[in-house]
């Protein structure tokens, strides 16, 4: 029983909502008509949401484009795009800057547009702007080249530079989530690892289902690089796989059941957990020389291991002490300590990627909770709580964390909330899924940032 309440981050139930969050956004009235443009204050408790006109763009995919990018910054909770039946004035080309009245009159506090140009190549360019129309002036202007058939990740990079312009912190929406999507009966269940863009469009599976699969993790340092436990009849292994050859390699095999591998940011290291001898400790293998070193001793259940940001340091969940409890060490395994200090059970930690909070599960009066703490253990909060919810993943920002969220006698799904607990949301994925992975942001390639159309000119 004490295994099966810690291997939280090992068989983890973790919905992905890469900001897929498809559903309701949760968020205090709208400003009222007439209101300028304010900056996104995004660590208040209480926000209203910032009206947007994003206008249809010109040309091909053009209205998908802008579509994606209204639906992104919707879910993002920090926007509430207006209904383009509400605009007055069309027909908006890159040439031309808008007639700011007629978007102040409709409340806009911010109005983007932009149009697609194909090129001799077969390529296409997609420019924007951005413009606040109460000042009247523009706020950020770009232009991305990609293939035609690449539109839905420029609707994703136009939307990480609007959320980054608007409220000051980066954007998360170019990006992906692995996970291990579900389906057949209890009795046969049929688990694959998965990879979806974070609206949840592009599923692609990547294993075939004859494994069990568990704890699949991306490596900081290449978005290419993915690691996931498989288990077969009478073997338990950890896999690298590389998502751009299909490449798969085995680190070896071990002397017991492995569990729950995770990079260190740098890449150059991988923790996880082996059972062993009924003992169950956190190990670190060297992935250049494939040396083995063992973390902890203690004859509790030790598991679940996750680097901070820098390298230095491992949070981990550990019975120990009667319960399941956070814990943090140096890396070299040295100066090992709790850090939660509530009732309950934590598992499954997880180090933001920011290096300052540290998300987990907890398990308190029947029901189970996603929460934050600070890395020393202080500032715990509450962020989503349900019949069963399970394996935060934060997004690349750290503003916001997928995890998996099962009703009674439903099936898992992927859920996602924000750091103020108040935007809560089933993923766009419509699938059964678990142990969600989120990635970084993918690299420029093959989706390249032009030169930009025009300076901001709105003063500071």
């Amino acid at each position: 029983m004490r295994l099966n309440r810690l291997l939280a981050s090992a068989a983890v139930l973790a919905m992905t909502a890469p900001l897929a969050l498809g559903g309701s956004v949760q968020a205090q009235s709208a400003p009222a008509v007439g209101a300028p443009m304010q900056d996104v204050v995004v660590d208040e408790g209480v926000l209203r949401p910032l009206q947007i006109a994003v206008v249809p763009f010109t040309g091909q995919n053009g209205s998908q484009i802008s579509g994606v990018i209204s639906g992104n910054l919707k879910r993002s909770g920090f926007f509430d795009p207006l209904n383009p039946a509400s605009f007055v004035e069309t027909g908006l080309t890159l040439a031309n800057a808008p007639n700011f009245p007629q978007w102040t009159s409709i409340g806009a506090q911010a109005v983007l547009y932009g149009g697609v140009t194909p090129r001799a190549d077969g390529r296409i360019d997609v420019g924007f702007r951005l413009y606040d129309p109460y000042r009247q002036c523009q706020l950020v202007s770009y232009q991305f080249t990609a293939t035609s058939e690449q539109w839905r990740r420029i609707a994703h990079k136009i939307s990480d530079v609007v959320y980054q312009r608007l409220t000051g912190e980066a954007g998360f929406f170019d990006s992906r989530v692995l996970f291990v999507s579900e389906s057949g009966t209890q009795l046969n269940k049929l688990s694959r690892l998965t990879i979806v863009d974070q609206d949840g469009y592009n599923p692609v599976f990547l294993t075939q289902g004859d494994e069990v699969i568990m704890s699949p993790r991306f490596s900081a340092s290449n978005p290419d690089e993915v690691t996931y436990v498989a288990l077969g009849k009478d073997y338990s292994r950890i896999y690298l796989y590389n998502l751009s050859t299909g490449r798969r390699e085995s680190l070896g095999e071990f002397d017991g059941q492995v569990l729950a591998p995770r990079f260190s940011n740098d890449g150059s290291k991988m923790a996880f957990s082996i059972i062993r001898g009924g003992n169950t400790d956190v190990y670190v293998m060297n992935l250049r020389s494939r040396q083995l070193s063992r973390l902890t001793t203690d004859p509790g259940i030790d598991t679940s291991p996750s680097f901070s940001p820098d390298g230095n340091q491992i949070v981990f969940t550990s019975d120990r002490s009667g319960s399941a409890r956070l814990y943090t060490m140096r890396a070299d395994g040295s100066g090992q300590r709790p850090i939660s200090r509530g009732g309950g059970s934590y598992t499954a930690p997880a180090w933001s990627p920011r290096g300052d909070l540290v998300a987990f599960t907890k398990q308190q009066g029947g029901r189970f909770h996603i929460g934050v703490m600070k890395s020393d253990g202080t500032g715990e909060r509450i962020l989503s709580s349900s019949y069963f919810e399970e394996g935060p993943s934060w997004a690349p920002n750290g503003r916001y964390i997928a995890f998996a969220r099962q009703s009674p006698g439903g099936d898992t799904r992927l859920w996602t909330v924000d750091l103020s607990g108040r935007v809560v949301s089933q993923a766009g994925y419509d699938g059964r899924g678990s142990d969600p992975a989120w990635s970084g942001l993918l690299d420029a390639p093959p989706v390249n940032l032009g030169i930009g159309q025009g300076a901001d000119s709105c003063p500071a």
